[in-house]
């Protein structure tokens, strides 16, 4: 029997390891990426889309002021983008919004004052953004009293953009006030996901409450007292007094009488796809 004599191939051992080698480098890399540099990009990513919803709250704002201002009750329709989608390639997640409208009795604007009578009352009704950010903070964007209010958990309240409220200091300090009540349509005041959702807001019937002077207080009850504190104070300085509590802000007289116009109008509010006349 013949012996037979086997040669090794080192080269192709040599090639298989790079082959290996390399693809280990790949996966390091992608390891890297997706554990370090991915969850900054989502971060900003979700950190940018809720200036974007700043923006948006402003901009909705605006355009509620100007259907009070032309009493126009032609709709107008403002965009809100709920969310922000995964990156592809990437484990990533999704960033999801809800908008709901608040309509409670709970939260109010309550104005006592010296003459008899049952003392004049507001309903503070609410329009409500709550992101669930998958890497940034939650937020949540509340338009109030034709306001623009942002909170976060665990975090106070802050008046992003003020409501429509002026203040003439003579020889009263009188408050004017353009107060949006929002309506909520059943069926339509609710929705949840990521995509962009539209808001038909229309302009309905207001009044005009005037009380000249002997104000006891004004007291707004809500969930975000130091943003009213805060707008307030700015508005008025060291004209009043204040009186904050767990859910209500509360202003008296100083040295001068106080002195009230409230003008109170109502917005229907529609939220999503689909409109109902």
């Amino acid at each position: 029997m013949k012996n037979k004599k086997f040669k090794e191939e080192k080269q192709a051992v040599a090639g298989v390891i790079e082959a290996l080698l390399l693809v280990a480098l790949v996966a390091i890399v992608l390891s890297t990426i997706q554990l370090v540099y991915i969850p900054d990009v989502m971060e900003q990513r979700e950190a940018e889309h809720m200036d974007d919803i700043s923006n948006q709250f402003s901009t909705l704002k605006s355009y509620i002021d100007l259907q009070a201002i032309t009493q126009s009750d032609a709709p107008i329709f403002s965009m809100i983008t709920l969310g922000s989608r995964e990156l592809p390639y990437f484990i990533t997640a999704r960033a999801f919004g809800e908008i709901t409208i608040e309509d409670t009795e709970k939260w109010n604007i309550s104005i006592d004052y010296a003459q008899p009578g049952e003392p004049f009352f507001y309903k503070l009704t609410s329009l409500k953004y709550e992101a669930y950010n998958s890497y940034f903070v939650d937020q949540s964007y509340i338009l109030e009293g034709g306001g623009v209010i942002v909170t976060q958990p665990n975090g106070e309240s802050v008046m992003r953009v003020d409501p429509s409220i002026t203040v003439e200091n003579e020889t009263i300090i009188t408050i004017n006030f353009d107060l949006p009540i929002i309506v909520g349509t059943p069926g339509k005041n609710l929705t949840y996901g990521y995509g962009k959702c539209f808001i038909r807001t229309n302009w309905s019937q207001g009044d005009l409450d005037t009380i000249l002077s002997g104000i006891d207080s004004i007291k707004i009850s809500t969930q975000y007292p130091n943003a009213w504190n805060q707008s307030l104070y700015n508005l008025l300085g060291d004209n009043v007094n204040y009186n904050v509590g767990d859910n209500y802000v509360e202003i008296t007289k100083k040295s001068k009488n106080i002195g009230i116009n409230v003008e109170y109008y109502y917005i229907t509010v529609q939220i999503g796809p689909g409109w109902i006349n």
